[in-house]
């Protein structure tokens, strides 16, 4: 069923947000013509200066509350329910720093830069600098600005330890266009990771949810309730019990090649969550060497590819040598 969210403006907030003793903290009365809305979508009607991410991860971490409870971002809402927000400090804006960057493409709108491993994408709690976001900010100082202030211009991610392209936007327009391909599966992403075992068959899509461990909440894993994840791949190469394998991720889990190579039996070499650890390899052996998209710029579609970094070029030639 079709239903309407009417836009929430500033005299409808000063009407239902009542202030404590402790500014920090606003209560929500929730009195709306539209009945059974989720909690994280009303939300982003009321504050709307916020992501639906950012207060899902708010709600997540108790800073929302429903009648004094916690709950979950999907909770539906009555007429009757008191939610209380409480807003933490936002964080400051991250420093530029001179790190050194791989860029390959640059235009008015976009950056596609060649990320090393070891590098983590943004800022984030306990790892405030020395990321992808700083040293963009030093190349790029007017980087277009996100809801969540520690990702400026990030429309997608690449694990702290996965090597290879990542595309960077530079004003607000190109991060809305770009967000949009990703949000409709339009941009091709392909990975090159080695596996232990003969994968077989040479070609196949595992499709398995993936969602928070619940036994470990560092991890993921394929969980019932988990959110709908789809990998393809194709077998690029046999070296003795290892494989070569290309892999597109038609979705955007998190960890999701780690977790569904790891699924079928055939785990990641040097990836020490899901897969195996190796002699050869300090880190995962995970590189985007292929993305593709259309720029914001000329709306045609551009595909950029990667080599393979030295350590994994390596690895290669080791089991090859020894097979």
């Amino acid at each position: 069923m079709f239903s309407f969210i009417p836009f929430i403006g500033r005299g409808y907030l000063e009407k239902h947000m009542n202030t404590t003793t402790d500014p920090k903290i606003k209560t929500l009365q929730f009195n709306s013509p539209v009945p059974d809305i989720r909690l994280d979508k009303y939300l982003t009607q009321i504050l709307a200066q916020f992501s639906r991410a950012y207060l899902q991860k708010l709600i997540g971490q108790g800073y929302i509350l429903v009648n004094g409870q916690r709950t979950k971002a999907n909770q539906r809402l009555n007429k009757v329910d008191r939610i209380t927000v409480e807003l933490p400090p936002l964080p400051v804006r991250p420093l530029a720093e001179p790190i050194p960057l791989a860029i390959i493409y640059e235009d008015e709108d976009v950056l596609v830069i060649d990320k090393p491993a070891g590098l983590t994408v943004h800022p984030a709690p306990g790892h405030p600098s020395h990321t992808l976001v700083n040293a963009v900010l030093a190349h790029c100082p007017g980087l277009a600005m996100s809801n969540e202030l520690m990702r400026p211009g990030i429309v997608h991610r690449l694990d702290k330890n996965t090597s290879g392209l990542i595309v960077i936007a530079k004003n607000d327009f190109a991060r809305e266009y770009l967000a949009a391909q990703f949000k409709s599966r339009t941009v091709t992403k392909g990975y090159l990771v080695l596996v232990k075992g003969r994968l077989s068959p040479e070609q196949g899509v595992i499709e398995a949810p993936i969602g928070r461990d619940p036994y470990s909440r560092q991890r993921m894993a394929i969980v019932e309730t988990g959110k709908e994840a789809t990998t393809q791949y194709r077998v690029r190469k046999y070296l003795d019990a290892y494989t070569l394998v290309e892999v597109t991720p038609i979705t955007g889990r998190t960890h999701q090649i780690r977790i569904h190579l790891s699924a079928i039996g055939c785990p990641v070499i040097g990836d020490p969550t899901y897969g195996i650890k190796s002699a050869h390899l300090n880190r995962q052996f995970i590189h985007a060497y292929r993305l593709g998209f259309r720029l914001p710029s000329t709306k045609q579609y551009q595909e950029f590819t990667s080599p393979l970094p030295m350590d994994l070029e390596q690895v290669l030639e080791y089991l090859a040598q020894n097979a």
